[in-house]
């Protein structure tokens, strides 16, 4: 029986070395650079029809495009495992995926500690108000249009999607005096909260000073803030997010920053990416960053490692490290 293979879609810029170690378990498949056209032809010609598990990213969705029917249909039948690179994995047919027997995996635990500092970077940034300031530094004008921020202690800071990250911003807003509450589909056990309070959706939008987004993206949870979100908390909330950008909707977002309902945002990642919304370019009340939550050498390094680590699990097992949790459940 021949060997079963194993393909890299994209580039390996910190783990390449354990990338070629996993030769020593599979035949190795490389698919560096192309288009969806040629990927879906090179499929369906058998280039890879050995493939058994493939390592996939978030960059390398330029390539492919999305992996939807079309794309399952033409990979190989003999694959059985997608080890992605990213937390979110909202361009992979999860449920598409399940019913053809493929088992995916993502990037949950490497990507915490890098993500939640942005978020605090980011929470601290739209506290002071500091856009107006750093723009007028850098044009020679000293201070500019100043105004006064607000102190983050016993504000308090509501996470939406007490996950890995949630948790881990939780505990850096803490240090700074935050009084913290989340919201997940379900309660934490309490030796995991941390002192976090549990409230409702609605509860959370209504007492919460700062909302912090910080759950995966999918059909239930896109534009999980829009006008009637933005209707219920308090007049001048500040809103963060550092988890995928269609979370929100950007223009109900730029009118209650216009209104004042939002006092000001923090935002690494936008609805339609990389395009910005104008209203939101030439506000003078957000702190923006071009999605840069994991971008450190250490957590790049940790997400590929992680994702060889599923995919060596995967031949050895048959399990996956850090599957997805609609499919754990």
């Amino acid at each position: 029986m021949s060997q079963r293979g194993a393909l890299l879609i994209g580039n390996l810029a910190h783990a390449r070395k354990e990338w070629q170690a996993c030769g020593e378990i599979a035949k190795l498949y490389e698919y560096p650079d192309g288009s969806r056209q040629d990927f879906l032809s090179r499929c369906r010609n058998g280039d890879f029809k050995d493939v058994f598990a493939l390592y996939r990213s978030n960059d390398s969705n330029k390539i492919t495009g999305n992996f939807n029917d079309e794309l399952l249909d033409a990979l190989p039948l003999t694959l059985k495992y997608i080890c992605h690179n990213g937390a979110g994995y909202d361009n992979i047919d999860v449920a598409a995926c399940t019913k053809r027997g493929i088992s995916v995996s993502s990037t949950p635990v490497a990507v915490n500690d890098a993500t939640a500092d942005v978020a605090l970077f980011l929470l601290l940034g739209a506290l002071r108000k500091v856009t107006p300031s750093f723009m007028a530094v850098k044009e020679g004008n000293w201070r500019g249009d100043f105004s006064l921020g607000h102190d983050p202690k016993n504000k308090v800071l509501g996470i939406l999607g007490m996950g890995g990250i949630g948790s881990a911003v939780a505990r850096r807003a803490k240090a700074f005096g935050m009084n913290i509450q989340y919201h997940n589909r379900r309660q934490l056990p309490l030796g995991e909260e941390e002192g976090a309070k549990y409230v409702s959706f609605d509860e959370l939008l209504k007492t919460s000073d700062v909302l912090s987004l910080n759950l995966s993206l999918n059909a239930s949870t896109r534009h999980i803030i829009s006008t009637e979100e933005f209707n219920m908390m308090k007049d001048g909330v500040i809103v963060i997010n550092t988890a995928r950008g269609p979370l929100i909707d950007e223009g109900a977002l730029v009118n209650a920053l216009k209104s004042g309902k939002v006092w000001t945002a923090g935002l690494d990642v936008f609805e339609d990416e990389p395009k910005i919304h104008p209203g939101l370019l030439e506000s003078a009340n957000v702190v923006l960053l071009p999605h840069i939550g994991t971008a450190t050498y250490e957590t790049q390094r940790d997400m590929e490692l992680l994702v060889l680590d599923n995919l060596k699990e995967a031949f050895k097992s048959g399990k996956l490290i850090t599957q997805v949790p609609e499919q754990k459940l």
